[in-house]
């Protein structure tokens, strides 16, 4: 996420998904196999059993060929499931957030499961079923673009973690309930 909030630049859209300059966001993910804190951090997230992605993210990135990591479950959350094309296995779609949820963790195990996308993170985090948020939090102003936190009531957190890697802090928050 940018200083500012952003998690894409302007006009992301299919074959531009993270938007005008919202690749900057991701350049940590070069150190992703070193063994630095960020390489940690990718690993964590590779370590997820499960997978909550929104449907705007999903079908931004194609769906990931049907596979996130390690064959993962992906559970896609959509207003409107009637007009997505048919999953790949391993893929489902809800509309209804604590189910979504409930199946995520039913099938993560004792790992933890992964959420990507704005909309995701929202109305999981309006449900009460989102426990932590992971940020990536990246030294650059984008100042336009999609904002993880839009129309989000009052949510206490707690952060539990704080890590220093090269071209990002990685912070992370249990939610206070």
């Amino acid at each position: 996420m940018s200083l500012d909030g952003f998690i894409t630049g302007l006009d992301d859209r299919k074959g531009q998904g993270l938007g005008r300059d919202g690749g900057r966001l991701f350049n940590w993910l070069d150190d992703r196999n070193g063994p630095g804190i960020n390489g940690q951090v990718y690993a964590e997230a590779l370590a997820t059993g499960a997978l909550i992605s929104g449907r705007r993210t999903y079908e931004l990135a194609g769906g990931w060929g049907g596979d996130h990591h390690d064959g993962v479950p992906i559970n896609v959350l959509t207003r409107h499931p009637d007009d997505l094309e048919a999953p790949a296995d391993g893929t489902t779609f809800y509309t209804d957030v604590a189910a979504c949820a409930a199946d995520a963790r039913a099938a993560a195990g004792d790992r933890a499961v992964m959420v990507h996308g704005a909309s995701a993170a929202q109305a999981l985090l309006r449900a009460g079923e989102l426990d932590e948020l992971e940020i990536h939090l990246v030294p650059v102003l984008l100042g336009a673009g999609r904002r993880l936190f839009e129309d989000t009531d009052r949510v206490e957190l707690e952060r539990v973690r704080q890590l220093e890697g090269r071209d990002a802090t990685h912070l992370r928050f249990q939610v206070v309930r």
